[in-house]
This record gives structure tokens, C-alpha cells and sequence, in this order.
């Protein structure tokens, strides 16, 4: 290295240091709150529900709560209830998300964006709003009953206060984030490549097996995920929609820490769900990982 451009490679270094120092900086703050705010109670949380305070005042280590949980028909068949649900919910969620967001990425005009208006607008109606609007609309004597009844027909058996409740309402509720997602994921998809099956024969379930599917796989992946951690910690619509025997886990979990003031079981009961949340979340951010290796 020559004497003139030695001291130019040395700004260059400091600067570049002195970049990455700023960026540390940057997000030091919000790495704290996730610390404080997220990873803090969780592990506070799971150290609680294994070193308990026994009889005798001294903290010992116990899984009892845990046995308890796995053992008591009722805590496995609110869990049994949540994980259906969430499986329900995200298969219909992919089954009608999936195809608006195809009609959305090859159609152009007003009635295109009529559908996406439609498909978002559940985004910025609160979840009690909505699940007081399918009571009164799906519930006994609700607007279905009145119409089938002043037609003569017979009533409408209501899926309100049954397991069928919360799927309507979760669906309905996480259909725009879904949607949205899907659209995304499409959007990077080049119009050549479809051009190209198309030009060659290709029919148009041809071309979404061997050219659309495959390159969404993240997509899918990453909205699955989404779904999943948002239902199954749903809490309103279940609580308001659902039965209460059995209950997802939401309900389930502030039933147990208010109504039976045992808080030992609810933070059992919310170390277990989270457990569940975590395989979703791990999926989730090896999905992000690996675009992030593929990115050139």
C-alpha cells in the first residue's frame, strides 16, 4: 500500500467504525424494551411456575402445576379446543385468503379495488364491535332469523356460544393481515415467468401449481405463522363468541388468575401456550433467515 492512500483506507476505517458504533446505538433502546418488556416476563414467568414456595415458606423447586396440567381433563381439553381452532382457522384463512390475493395480483379496475377495500376493511373494526355485530347478526333472534323466519323458513341454528363462534370471528378478524401478506408474497413473482407457461400451453391451474406455488412457500410460511400466534392468544372473540366449557386458552387463563384467584395455574397454562407459539415463531424467523441468505 502506497503512503498516499494509506491515510484515505484509515478515514475509511474509522468512519465505517464509527457507522457501526451509531448503528449499535440506534437500536440499543428498542433491544432493551424487548429484553424488559418480552423476554423478561417470559423467563420470569417459566422460573415462577418451577420455583414455588412451599408449605413451609422456603422456595423449592416442583413441577406439580405442570403434572396437574397434563393430567386434568379439562386443562387438555381447553388446549385440545385452542389448537382445533387454530388449525380451523388458519386453513380457511388460507383457503379464502389465497384466492382473493390471486384475483388481486392479475386483475386491474374498480372492481378490484371494491374487492380489496372488502377484504381489509375488517382491519379497523375492533374485535368487540365485530363480535357484537355477529351476535346480533348470527346469534338467536338475531338479523338471519328474523329474514328466515318472515319467509317461512325455520330458524337458523347459531354457531354463537359453540366452538364455531370464535372460528367465524378469528376468520373474520385476521382475514385483512392475511390478504395482505399473500398479496405481498405475490407481488414478487415476475409477470415473465407466467408469460412464458402461458405462451408454452399452460393452463391456468398449470401455471399455479408449477410457477406460482412454489414461489411461495415463505409467503405461506410466514403467513400461517402470523395467523397461528394471533389465534390462538385471541382472547375477546373467544371470550364473547366461544363456550365456556370447553374454552380456548385466553379466556381460560384469565378465568383461572381472576375468577379462581390462583395465578400459579394461569402461569402455567400462559408458559404453555407460549411454548406452542414458539415452534410458529422459530419457523417464522428461520423463514426470515433463510431469504436473507438467498438475498444477493
Amino acid at each position: 500500500m502506497s503512503t498516499d492512500t494509506a491515510p484515505a483506507v484509515l478515514r475509511r476505517h474509522r468512519s465505517m467504525r464509527r457507522g457501526s458504533s451509531i448503528g449499535l446505538l440506534l437500536v440499543a433502546l428498542p433491544v432493551f424494551l424487548v429484553a424488559w418488556l418480552v423476554v423478561f416476563p417470559i423467563l420470569s414467568a417459566v422460573v415462577g411456575t418451577i420455583f414455588v414456595r412451599g408449605p413451609n415458606g422456603a422456595t423449592e423447586f416442583s413441577l406439580a402445576s405442570y403434572r396437574f396440567f397434563f393430567t386434568d381433563g379439562y386443562s387438555l381439553g381447553n388446549l385440545w379446543l385452542t389448537l382445533w381452532t387454530t388449525a380451523v382457522c388458519g386453513i380457511l384463512l388460507l383457503a379464502i385468503g389465497l384466492p382473493i390475493a390471486l384475483y388481486l395480483r392479475f386483475s386491474q379496475g374498480r372492481f378490484a379495488a371494491y374487492v380489496q377495500g372488502m377484504a381489509i376493511f375488517p382491519m379497523f373494526v375492533p374485535s368487540i364491535i365485530l363480535a357484537y355485530a355477529l351476535i346480533r347478526t348470527i346469534g338467536p333472534n338475531g338479523t338471519v332469523d328474523l329474514l328466515l323466519n318472515s319467509v317461512g323458513l325455520p330458524k337458523l341454528r347459531t354457531p354463537y356460544l359453540t366452538p364455531w363462534g370464535p372460528v367465524i370471528g378469528l376468520v373474520w378478524d385476521n382475514l385483512p393481515l392475511t390478504v395482505l401478506m399473500l398479496t405481498s408474497g405475490l407481488s414478487s413473482i415476475s409477470n415473465s415467468a407466467i408469460e412464458a407457461a402461458r405462451d408454452v400451453g399452460a393452463r391456468p391451474l398449470r401455471v399455479f401449481v408449477s410457477i406460482i406455488l412454489p414461489r411461495m412457500g415463505n409467503s405461506l410460511l410466514v403467513t400461517a405463522s402470523f395467523a397461528v400466534l394471533g389465534i390462538f392468544s385471541a382472547f375477546t372473540l373467544p371470550y364473547v363468541l366461544g363456550s365456556t366449557s370447553p374454552e380456548m386458552m385466553g379466556p381460560f387463563m384469565q378465568r383461572t388468575f381472576a375468577d379462581m384467584n390462583d395465578p400459579l395455574n394461569a402461569m402455567t397454562q400462559a408458559v404453555i401456550t407460549f411454548g406452542f407459539c414458539l415452534i410458529f415463531g422459530i419457523l417464522y424467523i428461520r423463514s426470515i433467515a433463510r431469504n436473507r441468505e438467498a438475498q444477493p
